[in-house]
């Protein structure tokens, strides 16, 4: 079994349940943990035999910019897409960070974790 991590991708988006966020925005930072069966690409070292960072990060990409109250959905649409444009994974888990949340309190940042 072997984990592919993809860490600390950074996108603008819009979620939030305030009618400021929508027209503001704010930053999110996304974490994926792909787990499955890459001894192919371990042995033949090509990239067809594997999970291609670039698709990986267009999907998150894609799921962000679609506007979401909560960040559960977000990463409930990612962690499907992912899933289902790469049927070598085995097992994922995607973590949808909001830096800076406005709560009326001095918070870093909350996070939702998916497991599929």
């Amino acid at each position: 079994m072997y984990t592919i991590n993809i860490r600390g991708i950074c996108i603008y988006a819009y979620h939030g349940c305030l009618p400021e966020e929508a027209i503001v925005g704010g930053d999110y930072v996304v974490n994926i943990a792909l787990h499955g069966n890459f001894s192919k690409a371990a042995e033949s070292d090509n990239l067809e035999d594997t999970v291609d960072y670039v698709d990986v990060f267009e999907i998150v990409k894609k799921e962000m910019h679609i506007r979401s109250k909560l960040i559960e959905p977000v990463a409930r649409r990612i962690a499907e897409n992912l899933k289902t444009s790469f049927p070598s994974i085995h097992k994922l888990s995607v973590e949808v960070i909001k830096k800076n949340p406005p709560i009326g309190g001095d918070v870093d940042e909350v996070s939702v974790v998916v497991e599929l």
